[in-house]
């Protein structure tokens, strides 16, 4: 009996040492990766800068142009760029080794609904980081900076840096409110919510899309609305999607889990 119970303890720590070993083979598969899409997108900073940069450019007054304030500011902001870009662009590579290592241990219905939710997620990221850059960006900045420049004998004068961490933030905003449906149908179908629960609490959403686009934007009201008035459409969005998903997948879930 003692013989087994250590056999038992020897076996389950050369598991716990063969599962760690793979992580540590694919975390370093994906550290290569990010090195070498660092390495094309640093090649490719400047023109990456400039089209994160386009609308400030458009909203900025003749004469105004991006500064730096320190000597290292142009050369860390581009590191962050590439940085930012080679994670984006390698992204693929983090997903498929994540699944590799997870997927052996799911069953066979968590593995038929993790997937399309992990595919529909980033699809909803980048739906709403290109709705935030491409009909947001430019109407905030030009709100945002003819408020400044009206105030009186004040000029634009915008760091690299600075521009850069609000983009990203604003970037970030959108990317997470646009996840709001997938979530909202990713706990119907987990059964934790329904579709009635959802429209009880749909007064909340407002308030709740305010709170988020404070905690997410700059103090202002015009970027608040710009994240809330999308979250509100997003929540009816995320009704819709927990009722057609949610009581069809709740039955099939809890058997298909057992």
């Amino acid at each position: 009996m003692a013989n087994e119970q250590v056999h038992a303890k020897k076996t389950g720590f050369a598991d716990y040492l063969s599962h760690f070993d793979e992580l540590r083979q694919r975390l370093i598969v994906s550290a290569l990766a990010w090195l070498v899409c660092f390495a094309v997108c640093y090649s490719q900073a400047g023109q990456l800068f400039a089209f994160l940069s386009t609308p400030l450019h458009n909203a900025l007054p003749t004469g105004s142009q991006l500064v730096f304030i320190h000597a290292t500011e142009p050369f860390f902001t581009y590191l962050k760029v590439s940085a930012l870009a080679g994670a984006l662009l390698a992204l693929p590579i983090f997903l498929w080794q994540a699944w590799s290592f997870i997927s052996p241990a799911l069953y066979h219905g968590e593995k038929r609904l993790a997937l399309p939710f992990v595919l529909a997620s980033c699809l909803c990221f980048g739906s709403g980081c290109y709705f935030g850059f491409t009909l947001i960006f430019p109407q905030v900045f030009i709100f945002l900076i003819s408020f400044g420049t009206n105030l009186g004998d004040i000029n634009a004068m915008l760091s690299m840096a600075g521009y850069l961490t609000l983009c990203c933030r604003l970037l970030f905003a959108f990317g997470v409110v646009f996840e709001l449906p997938i979530f909202m149908i990713f706990l119907s179908c987990l059964g934790v919510i329904d579709h009635h629960t959802l429209r009880r609490y749909r007064k909340y959403a407002l308030l709740c899309g305010f709170v988020v686009g404070a905690l997410l934007t700059p103090p202002d009201i015009f970027s608040q609305t710009a994240i809330a008035l999308p979250f509100v459409v997003l929540y009816e969005v995320g009704i819709w999607g927990a009722w057609i998903f949610g009581a069809k997948e709740q039955s099939e879930t809890s058997s298909q889990l057992s």
